[in-house]
């Protein structure tokens, strides 16, 4: 989907102020409220933005460590029996399919170091996960941002 420089403003805003109506975006965009709407339902419909919720902050919660953990699986039914398993383990943030040795990589949170070992049981007590590996996050410098491909994305080109 190609995406032009309004778009970026209007992906912007709402990024900055996610609770800004249509009404009042038009207005700081000095575009008219329907130009918006269409936008947004194109953007929406295109798959550039997948979503309108609050972002939640789950060292807020308790969650102060975050790991990354690599499953390697048995391979027998695939991977998306597993990864359904694994979401339901409320810890486990997200779920990739990867290349490499491994099989899977993990984002989980946990509340304390022994916590995540808790976390890390239930990730191997999963049908069909053989073995894992594990990585404790001591920082986050750069955080999930979308923001600089979303302003490149005219310069460069999107489909």
């Amino acid at each position: 989907m190609t995406i032009d420089e309004l778009d970026v403003r209007l992906i912007t805003l709402l990024h900055a102020e996610p609770r800004v109506g249509v009404l009042e975006a038009s207005r700081r965009l000095g575009v008219a409220r329907g130009t918006v709407q269409a936008r947004l339902d194109r953007l929406t419909a295109g798959g550039v933005i997948t979503g309108f919720g609050p972002d939640v902050d789950p060292a807020a919660l308790g969650y102060t460590v975050t790991a990354f953990v690599t499953l390697h699986i048995r391979q027998v039914s695939g991977h998306d029996p597993v990864a359904g398993l694994l979401a339901r383990i409320p810890e486990v943030l997200e779920v990739h399919t990867i290349t490499g040795g491994d099989d899977m990589l993990c984002r989980v949170v946990a509340r304390s170091n022994a916590d995540l070992q808790r976390v890390i049981d239930l990730i191997v007590d999963v049908e069909g996960v053989v073995r894992t590996s594990s990585v404790i996050a001591l920082d986050t410098p750069v955080v999930y941002r979308v923001l600089p491909l979303v302003a490149a994305a005219p310069r460069h080109g999107t489909r």
